[in-house]
């Protein structure tokens, strides 16, 4: 969910470790009248996924991990598309020979989320039945959904048992619900920096991001296709996202209250801190790569979900959940998904007597720890996933 998802990081890829060149191939399927059927009873279709594999699926077809990204990422998650590509997938140092998903044991997938813009089928696609992109006629759609479309991705890849599914944030969300909807096929999850749920909090701060889009004069009810985009607003709705993945430790000591040009702090309001200055640059950068509809509908799915929906309690949800062991991490500075929710997830596992390993691991950056702190995480879930064997 930062700049660090889709490579604006300074990680830079090397041959070692490196699943190499890789490729994004596309799955279409739900064509009318067979059109998919939402969780809130609309019908979609047809549905076309974007997704990418990295490794080779052994011959017994059990060594399956499933990456599920996070709100803006995409199916590119490792390798480059080409040789002078700048920088590679947005988990690059997570996938890969040696890497906490390691492409020597592990057939990796990562598809594209429904509802984003990235090759999988989103508010920006063209509606066969009206020849102009969907906009804001698009179906709401939830995590559910998500999954459900990803497992007709599964299905036709020939897949019928999952080593492990592994997300953050959002993500992670993704890979709670896949042990719920089809337990007899997934052996594991891992979930890093999420929740079962969003927060009020959460709510509110997104609240606030859908509105600056929409009352963007050029949002035009999410018709601004072939226009001039809502730019303004979706920048506005991203400085605001962009400071829930950061921390206050992380900012004193990125930022302070270092002023781009002190000698004008007093002057004139158009005078800025760094760190007014780097939010603006990362919403700038963002209106250049993401659509704004799919941005509120991303975030709305966020909002919806409920791992305890239609259930008393989260115990009892978890009742479903056959894995055979579940991974959870937290961050100490994470105040987007804080370690409490995390910490909800174990106990309602543990109530079920399922096999849980926790860490909480200390971290200055937030949210984005998920992203950042890679070489603690890498230690960590290869012991998992040794352990399942």
């Amino acid at each position: 969910m930062s700049s660090q998802e889709l490579g604006e990081s300074p990680v830079v890829i090397v041959d070692k470790g490196s699943v190499g060149i890789v490729k994004t191939e596309y799955h279409t399927f739900a064509y009318p009248p067979n059109k998919f059927v939402l969780d809130n009873d609309e019908k979609l279709g047809p549905i076309t996924v974007a997704y990418e594999t990295y490794g080779e699926l052994n011959e017994t077809m059990d060594n399956v991990i499933l990456i599920e990204h996070a709100l803006t990422a995409n199916a590119h998650a490792a390798g480059k598309h080409s040789p002078d590509e700048k920088y590679p997938g947005w988990w690059d140092v997570m996938i890969g020979p040696g890497k906490a998903f390691d492409t020597d044991k592990y057939f990796v997938v990562c598809s594209n989320i429904l509802g984003s813009c990235y090759g999988t089928t989103g508010p920006s696609s063209v509606n066969p039945e009206t020849g102009r992109p969907y906009g804001f006629t698009f179906p709401l759609i939830g995590i559910r959904d998500m999954v459900r479309v990803q497992k007709e991705l599964i299905d036709h890849l020939g897949i019928r048992r999952i080593r492990g599914i592994a997300g953050g944030s959002m993500g992670g969300m993704q890979a709670i619900e896949w042990s719920l909807l089809y337990q007899d096929i997934v052996d594991s999850i891992i979930l890093i920096a999420s929740a079962p749920r969003s927060t009020p909090q959460s709510i509110a701060i997104h609240k606030v991001g859908i509105q600056a889009i929409m009352d963007d004069p050029n949002w035009n009810e999410g018709n601004y296709y072939g226009k001039e985009p809502p730019n303004k607003g979706l920048a506005i709705a991203r400085m605001i996202g962009h400071i829930t993945y950061l921390s206050d430790e992380w900012l004193w000591h990125k930022f302070g209250r270092k002023h781009t040009d002190p000698s004008k702090m007093k002057l004139s309001l158009d005078s800025k801190f760094e760190i007014e200055s780097y939010l603006e640059y990362q919403g700038s950068k963002f209106v250049q790569r993401f659509d704004a509809n799919s941005y509120i509908y991303l975030l709305r799915s966020i909002d919806l979900y409920d791992a305890a929906e239609g259930y008393e309690n989260l115990d009892e949800s978890f009742k479903r959940i056959k894995c055979k062991k579940v991974f959870v991490s937290s961050f100490s500075s994470d105040w987007l998904y804080p370690s409490y929710q995390s910490e909800e997830i174990v106990r309602a596992l543990k109530a079920n007597n399922i096999d849980v390993t926790y860490h909480k691991i200390d971290s200055p950056y937030g949210h984005d720890s998920f992203l950042l702190e890679y070489k603690k995480l890498t230690r960590f879930i290869n012991d998992f996933l040794d352990s399942l064997k």
